[in-house]
C-alpha cells in the first residue's frame, strides 16, 4: 500500500509528533485493536476447518461494527475470489429487509452467527429472537460476545458454540478480532493474509517505517485545521470499496464526533463516502467550487485483473468518442480519478491524499482498514476527545428501552 500526501505538511512540529506518540505507546498498553494484527487465531482455524460442508450460507446478525468489518473485507474480494460460502448481514429491523434475506436463505444449509457484545443489543436480539421462534436446533447457531454476558449464558444453555471477544477492544474497531474473522473464515478468506497486512502497517508505523511521518503528518493536519476541513470525504475508484467507505463512515463518525475530555466544546470530523467515477456526476461539483471545508482521500487500484477494453468500432454521430477505441477499462477509471486530482490540484485549497493499493486481496485491506483505526486513534488524540465511547448512540439506546418497557407494561392494564 502507498500513500502520498498532496497538501503542504505541517512543519516544526517535532516535539508535537513525540508527544503524539507517547501517547499513542501508552494507549496501546490499555486499547485491544493494536495488538490484533499479532493475535493467535488457532481456534478460527480449527473451527472453520470442521465446519459442517453442507453448510453454504453464513448469516451475521449485528449491527455496527458487529457486521461492517466483515461486510466491508466481504465485499472487496468477493468479484476477485471464489469463496466457498455466502455471506448475508441481518442489520435492520426493517421487516421488509427481514423477509427480503429470509427468503434467499434454504435454512438447512444456513448457519447464523449472533455477535453482540453485551448481549443485549436490541436489534440483533429481536431479529434472533424471530428466527429462533422457528428453529431451535442448536447447532444451527454459533455466537460471538462477551465472557459471562446474559448472551453467553443463554448460549451454554442452548448448548452452541461461543467465541469471546476480547474485553478491551470496541465493537468498531473490532474487524480483526474473531467479529471479523470468524464469518470470513468460515466463506474461505485468507484471515492470515488479512493480519499480515495490518501487521504490516503496525509494524511500520511502530518500528519507525513509512507509514510512521506519513500517519503523523496527516492526523496533525487534520486536527490542527478541524474547525476549517470539517469534512472528510474518501473518493474511491472501485466498486469493491463501496462497503469500506461505510465502515470508514462508523469509525470515523462515533469515535471522532464528541466532546472533548478537557472543556466543553462539541468537535467532530464528518466523514463522506464516495464511489468513483459515478459520484464524479453528483458530489464532485461540491468538491470542486463547494465551500472550502473539504479534504479528499481517493484509494485507487493499481492492479484490477480483469482484462476488459472498449471495442474497436464507431458509432453513428458518437465518432467523437473513438478516443475510447482500445482503451483498457482499468486505464479507464486509474485516469479518470486522475484527472479529477489534478483538477482539484490546481484549485490548491482543497487538501488531497492518494492511496494506492496494489490489488484486490486479504493483504491490502487488512493494511488499508488497520491504517484508518490508526488514524482515528490520532487524530482523537489530537483532537481531545475520547476515541472509543460513544455516550450519544447509548443515550438513544436508553429512551428506546424505557418507551420499549412502557409499551411492555401498558398490555398489563
Amino acid at each position: 500500500m502507498e500513500n502520498r500526501l498532496f497538501f503542504t505538511r505541517p512543519d516544526k512540529l517535532k516535539e508535537d509528533k513525540k508527544k503524539l506518540i507517547a501517547k499513542i505507546n501508552k494507549e496501546k498498553e490499555e486499547i485491544g485493536y493494536y495488538s490484533l494484527p499479532q493475535q493467535n487465531i488457532d481456534n478460527i482455524l480449527e473451527f472453520s476447518k470442521k465446519f459442517d460442508k453442507g453448510i453454504e450460507n453464513i448469516v451475521v446478525l449485528g449491527i455496527g461494527g458487529s457486521s461492517l468489518g466483515s461486510k466491508a473485507i466481504y465485499e472487496f474480494l468477493k468479484p476477485m475470489k471464489e469463496l466457498n460460502r455466502k455471506l448475508f448481514f441481518f442489520e435492520s429491523t426493517d421487516p421488509l429487509n427481514i423477509a427480503n434475506l429470509l427468503k434467499q436463505l434454504d435454512m438447512a444449509k444456513t448457519h447464523f452467527l449472533i455477535i453482540s457484545k453485551s448481549g443485549g443489543t436490541v436489534e440483533t436480539i429481536s431479529i434472533f429472537k424471530y428466527i429462533f421462534a422457528s428453529n431451535q436446533n442448536r447447532d444451527s447457531y454459533t455466537f460471538v460476545t462477551d465472557m459471562d454476558s446474559n448472551l453467553d449464558k443463554f448460549a451454554k444453555d442452548l448448548g452452541s458454540s461461543i467465541f469471546y471477544l476480547p474485553s478491551n477492544v470496541g465493537g468498531r474497531f473490532s474487524v480483526l478480532s474473531v467479529v471479523g474473522l470468524l464469518p470470513l473464515a468460515l466463506c474461505g478468506v485468507d484471515i492470515k493474509a488479512l493480519l499480515k497486512g495490518a501487521d504490516e502497517v503496525s509494524e511500520s508505523f511502530f518500528d519507525d517505517g513509512k507509514f510512521k511521518n506519513m500517519l503523523l503528518d496527516k492526523a496533525l493536519f487534520y486536527a490542527k485545521n478541524h474547525t476549517q476541513y470539517n469534512i472528510n470525504c474518501i473518493f474511491a475508484y472501485s466498486e469493491t470499496l463501496e462497503y469500506f467507505t461505510q465502515w470508514y463512515v462508523q469509525l470515523w463518525g462515533e469515535s471522532l464526533g464528541k466532546k472533548q475530555r478537557h472543556s466543553s466544546f462539541n468537535v467532530g470530523l464528518t466523514p463522506i463516502g464516495l464511489i468513483g467515477p459515478k459520484d464524479q456526476h453528483s458530489f464532485l461539483q461540491l468538491i470542486m467550487e463547494g465551500t472550502r471545508d473539504k479534504s479528499v482521500t481517493f484509494i485507487k487500484l493499481k492492479e484490477f485483473k480483469h482484462e476488459l477494453y472498449v471495442p474497436n468500432i464507431t458509432l453513428k454521430h458518437l465518432e467523437s468518442l473513438d478516443i475510447l477505441n482500445g482503451i483498457a477499462f482499468h486505464d479507464l477509471i486509474t485516469m479518470q480519478c486522475d484527472s479529477v486530482i489534478e483538477a482539484l490540484k490546481d484549485e490548491k485549497d482543497v487538501p488531497l491524499d492518494e492511496i494506492i493499493l496494489p490489488c484486490v486481496d486479504a493483504n491490502s485491506i487488512g493494511a488499508l482498514m488497520y491504517y484508518y483505526e490508526l488514524l482515528t486513534s490520532l487524530v482523537g488524540e489530537l483532537i481531545d476527545v475520547n476515541t472509543y465511547n460513544q455516550p450519544g448512540v447509548e443515550a438513544g439506546k436508553i429512551i428506546l428501552k424505557e418507551k420499549l418497557q412502557s409499551k411492555t407494561l401498558s398490555h398489563f392494564y
